[in-house]
């Protein structure tokens, strides 16, 4: 059963979701209308308690209570009233990183690679000339440096004259190598490679120049492929401006950095490895559930992998208190422990979050489209678990 509610009208239809689910589908319980109503009121809650946040989509998929569900609330669109709803695609930026990494992975699968390899095997010359003339050594960089976050390399995208730049002219057609340069420029490298843990844009910049070489195909086509949308059933997946998006697809949802509405924004300020995709809550999870239950990797031992923690790196010596500590990080996911559950994730700038707990066999994806929405954020995916623990046997 489907929930799509809005925050205005919702009181109204989650009494005719109940009476017509009792009456349309004989095999749904009391306690399956309580889980999906409880479900529904998270995202409500997450629009009505913070007024950052303007619309809200969530999917939860576990097979253990027989449940998949889709739920929305608010705006995808304040200005127009346009109702916020799980079909809705949003800019899903860094939760690119997972597909990213997975595509370098089955890159290794297919013998076109191995992620120990330097980067001077994997780059142009355009790239290796500006890295070694900035303190930096491409033959001693690794692909798998790249993947964990682990390079040294100064990411472009922490300083702050990047985000000056975007603001100032939010039109500007940005290309990778641009951003590298930027990279080089305003920064110094982090540590010699293997030394810390450093979260960086630019390295899946990089990566995304190594699967196209490496495959021999433009990015968004090499991704698709190795990943395999067609296969996953991604209906409503596509890397903005690279891809036509696909027939039927709603229009995108109006995405937030405070009160700053960002939808007109080039997409390739965040496009090229760190950022670029554009998907729905529903395809997010499919690829999510995907990943960690055998649906893309060719070799289970692929995904142990991709999960392996980095136990040799440290934080930086100027890491927050917020900063992810050395080893969450794996390649293109992050593990983290909620109320006693493991649970791999990835999050991405505008407020999108996929996750997926073995132990309850649960994948949660929704987007807030609000950078600057606080607590709320993390919220949501910590109530949901909840929600479906105390209902799982």
């Amino acid at each position: 059963m489907y929930a799509r509610l809005t925050l205005r009208i919702a009181p109204l239809l989650l009494v005719l979701l109940i009476i017509g689910g009792c009456q349309l589908d004989s095999g749904t319980t009391a306690a399956d209308v309580a889980l999906e109503n409880s479900l529904q009121k998270v995202a409500e809650a997450a629009v009505a308690e913070n007024p950052a946040i303007h619309g809200v989509a969530v999917r939860v998929d576990t097979p253990t209570l027989g449940l998949v569900w889709e739920g929305a609330a608010g705006f995808a669109d304040s200005t127009a009233e346009r109702a916020m709803r799980p079909e809705i695609p949003v800019r899903i930026a860094s939760n690119t990183k997972t597909f990213v990494a997975a595509s370098v992975l089955r890159l290794q699968e297919q013998g076109l690679l191995n992620i120990d390899d330097s980067l001077a095997q994997h780059l142009s010359q355009e790239y290796l000339d500006p890295l070694e003339a900035n303190s930096y050594d491409p033959q001693r960089m690794t692909v798998r440096h790249l993947l964990t976050h682990t390079s040294g390399l100064f990411d472009h995208s922490e300083s702050g004259n990047y985000e000056t730049a975007i603001v100032a002219d939010p039109m500007h057609r940005w290309t990778p190598f641009e951003q590298f340069s930027a990279a080089m420029e305003w920064g110094e490298p982090h540590a010699a490679p293997g030394e810390i843990y450093t979260y960086c844009d630019t390295g899946y910049i990089l990566l995304g120049e190594i699967i196209g070489k490496a495959s021999g195909k433009p990015l968004a086509e090499a991704v698709r492929e190795l990943v395999g949308y067609e296969q996953l059933g991604l209906a409503s997946t596509w890397w903005e401006s690279l891809e036509p998006r696909p027939d039927g697809v709603p229009e995108r949802a109006h995405q937030l950095l405070g009160e700053l509405d960002t939808f007109g924004f080039d997409p390739s300020f965040d496009l090229y490895g760190g950022g670029g995709i554009v998907s729905t809550v529903g395809d997010m999870a499919l690829f999510f559930r995907a990943l960690f239950t055998g649906g893309v990797f060719a070799e289970p031992q692929t995904l142990e992998i991709m999960l392996t923690t980095v136990e040799s790196a440290e934080a930086r010596s100027d890491a927050g208190a917020s900063a992810m500590p050395p080893g969450a990080y794996r390649m293109g996911v992050w593990m983290v422990e909620v109320d006693g559950f493991t649970t791999y994730r990835h999050t991405g700038f505008w407020g999108t979050l996929t996750t997926y707990l073995p132990d309850l066999d649960l994948t949660v994806a929704y987007t807030v489209n609000q950078n600057q929405s606080g607590s709320s954020f993390n919220t949501i995916a910590e109530d949901v678990i909840r929600l479906v623990a105390e209902k799982s046997p």
